[in-house]
């Protein structure tokens, strides 16, 4: 008598299954690649090999009035940027950064420096009357003593202001330094020397200080600006030696009425 039983499982036999033919998968469509060129800085040109390494990027000229190059927010939300794009925008934005920076240093210290070279040389004079007038107390007759502490406290009062003057601009020109390392980078920045001489000034030796020194709350600032400070520390000792002079001459009025 024939009957079915019913199975949890289908049988398997244990041999081999015939195998149905089948076509190959198409390959995978390759990822969207975004067309960089509509993220480029306006100013870009184009790019090559490096001499020695890395890569040149070319710009337009610029006037150093652009707005600082920075990266389009755009580029941040497109998906279709790869990393590697996105590390060729960065470069190539540094670069416009370095070379409008470098512009813009030229345009705002030119006008500086020229402003500075009369206000250096007032110092300058002022510092030399100062000194000159100091050392002629060596050749100054007892009598006469008054006379020259009153053409001293003159030059001590010019020489102030001639290096309060100074450092008004030196901070200025301390400022725009500043901006421009922050924006090219110590490597990159140009050195003011080196733009004073383009517009045929020399430089070299004139007191700008970090813009840190001209600040109010420098920790680095003891009483005055730089300039005011030495020339303030310098006028205190010549005092101090006059008033160890007038004590050894036993001129107590000397002392207290003219050097206090």
């Amino acid at each position: 008598m024939s009957g079915t039983i019913p199975l949890k499982h289908p049988l398997d036999p244990g041999l081999p299954r015939r195998q149905e033919a089948t076509e190959p998968a198409p390959p995978a469509p390759a990822p969207a690649v975004a067309d960089l060129s509509k993220y480029h800085h306006p100013h870009y040109m184009r790019s090559e090999p490096g001499q020695h390494e890395g890569w040149t990027v070319y710009f337009a000229p610029f006037t150093g009035r652009e707005p600082k190059p920075e990266i389009p927010p755009a580029v941040y939300d497109d998906k279709t940027v790869t990393w590697e794009q996105h590390r060729a925008l960065g470069a190539q934005y540094k670069a416009a950064r370095i070379t409008w920076s470098k512009a813009r240093f030229r345009l705002q210290a030119h006008p500086l420096l020229r402003q500075a070279a009369p206000l250096w040389e007032a110092w300058t004079q002022a510092q030399a009357e100062l000194h000159a007038t100091f050392k002629a107390f060596w050749q100054t007759p007892d009598g006469s003593w008054r006379a020259q502490l009153l053409r001293l406290t003159d030059a001590e009062q010019a020489a102030k202001k001639a290096a309060a003057d100074w450092d008004g601009l030196a901070e200025k020109l301390a400022k725009v330094v500043a901006e421009h390392v922050r924006a090219a980078g110590e490597w990159e920045a140009l050195e003011l020397n080196d733009v004073a001489k383009e517009i045929g000034l020399d430089a070299t030796q004139w007191w700008i200080d970090h813009i840190s020194e001209y600040e109010p709350t420098s920790y680095y600032r003891s009483r005055e600006t730089p300039l005011v400070d030495h020339v303030t520390d310098e006028i205190a000792k010549q005092r101090e030696r006059l008033r160890e002079v007038a004590d050894l001459a036993g001129d107590s009025g000397l002392e207290h009425r003219t050097l206090h």
